[in-house]
């Protein structure tokens, strides 16, 4: 995510700089061991709150501890960076696990001549400080289908070998006008690529009105990774890329599939109990100076519309297809609930 210098040009989105795998047979290089690994995340960035969610969906919580940076980025160096605060439970400012303030320390002890940006979500190696990957796409189709038996047993399957063709398509199509659309929009450094911007944002959203018009999920009859790539966009939307990104020419809420869609997402367990709204605008509308340079954060929507229902089982599909629900969120990662 941007933040304090004014664009100039398009937003791209580089390569992710570390792209190690891991894997229960190690055939890359690195295994799957319970304990070995620490997800560094921020609960207001939509990459890392797919890991968050395939992590937890798949029982990974014991195998894979969770850092939480601050929504209120640091500058270091002039540059904005991830970094651990009293406030989202670091004492001294430090990982209790990793010992460091910033997430960059972790890139600079991998490769101590990296001057590249520094991104969320991070797989760190606990046991030598390294940054181990932060490809987000890839880590989580690896921990949805690579973990094996440290995986719960009655997890889902979110990447279904007969579907996967399917999933990345669509997946692509979604990343294209909408995950990354509405950054387009957001920093656009002219009229010109805004207007193609959010064009692209709202031609992408009434597609996916009528798909889920008629079908409870996008692909196939359960949760995939096509569903969560999607869902932390959407829920993303009114609260912050409405407004803050000027994706302004309608609401989540005012389309009626999508809404209900989104809203059936939110109270399936793995997606609204990740979902951490304060978090999010506090993120985007404090960081983003150079499209909010009084860094005023919004106060609204009001999020209790997440719990309304939604009517979405009369599609048919169940969330989970074989398997089950996950359990209980761990007591220290609860998110603030809506009440």
């Amino acid at each position: 995510m941007r933040g304090n210098k004014v664009p100039t040009e398009e937003i791209k989105r580089d390569p992710a700089a570390f792209a190690d795998r891991v894997t229960a047979d190690g055939r890359f290089g690195r295994s799957a061991e319970a304990g070995r690994y620490r997800l560094v995340i921020n609960r207001a960035c939509p990459w890392a709150h797919r890991t968050v969610i395939v992590r937890r969906l798949m029982g990974l919580e014991g195998a894979i501890s969770l850092a939480v940076t601050d929504p209120r980025q640091e500058i270091i160096e002039g540059d904005p960076h991830w970094v651990f605060t009293e406030e989202t439970g670091s004492p001294g400012g430090l990982d209790p696990v990793l010992g460091i303030h910033a997430l960059r320390e972790a890139y600079l002890a991998r490769d101590p001549g990296y001057d590249g940006g520094v991104s969320v979500p991070g797989l760190v190696d606990v046991t030598t400080g390294h940054l181990a990957t932060n490809d987000y796409d890839r880590l989580c189709l690896d921990l949805a289908t690579e973990w094996g038996p440290l995986t719960r047993k009655d997890a889902p399957d979110l990447y279904p070998e007969a579907l996967r063709a399917e999933i990345e398509e669509v997946g692509a199509e979604v990343y294209r006008d909408l995950n990354n659309g509405v950054y387009r929009a957001g920093f656009a450094p002219d009229q010109a690529r805004y207007d193609r911007a959010v064009a692209g944002v709202f031609a992408r959203l009434d597609d996916l009105e009528a798909r889920l018009s008629t079908r409870r999920y996008l692909v196939g009859e359960s949760l995939t990774l096509a569903d969560i790539r999607l869902f932390t966009t959407l829920v993303r939307f009114d609260p912050v890329y409405h407004g803050h990104f000027k994706c302004n020419i309608a609401k989540l809420t005012e389309y009626p599939a999508l809404w209900a869609y989104a809203r059936d997402l939110f109270q399936t367990p793995g997606f609204g109990d990740t979902t951490h709204f304060d978090h999010i605008r506090v993120h985007y509308y404090w960081v983003h100076t150079a499209i909010n340079p009084t860094r005023i954060v919004a106060a609204g929507p009001d999020p209790q519309g997440w719990l309304t229902p939604h009517g979405r089982e009369g599609l048919g599909g169940s969330p989970f297809g074989k398997g089950a629900a996950p359990g209980p969120v761990p007591a220290d990662e609860r998110v603030p609930g809506i009440s």
